[in-house]
């Protein structure tokens, strides 16, 4: 399993989008407006979540801002930190 396509199954499951498949969740979509409609409080979820299931701390805004666009930006994100 592909870090994006753990990421997707966390979404769905953890984040209770029951009206999404992780199939359903393109690597570039949004994650938050238009794409999946996630707000802040998703967001702060997301990050403890990215922290519980992949042991990488987003620590700020700035760093989280870029990370938290798409599956395939956070993915990015949690390949990089995880390599150290």
């Amino acid at each position: 399993m592909t870090i994006q396509d753990k990421l997707k199954k966390i979404l769905v499951e953890e984040l209770n989008l029951e009206d999404l498949t992780p199939e359903e969740i393109t690597d570039d979509m949004a994650l938050f407006g238009d794409g999946l409609g996630l707000d802040s409080l998703d967001a702060v979820e997301l990050v403890v979540l990215v922290q519980k299931h992949f042991g990488v701390e987003i620590k700020d805004m700035e760093e989280g801002r870029p990370a938290l666009q798409t599956i395939a930006s956070l993915a990015a994100f949690i390949e990089e930190r995880s390599k150290g």
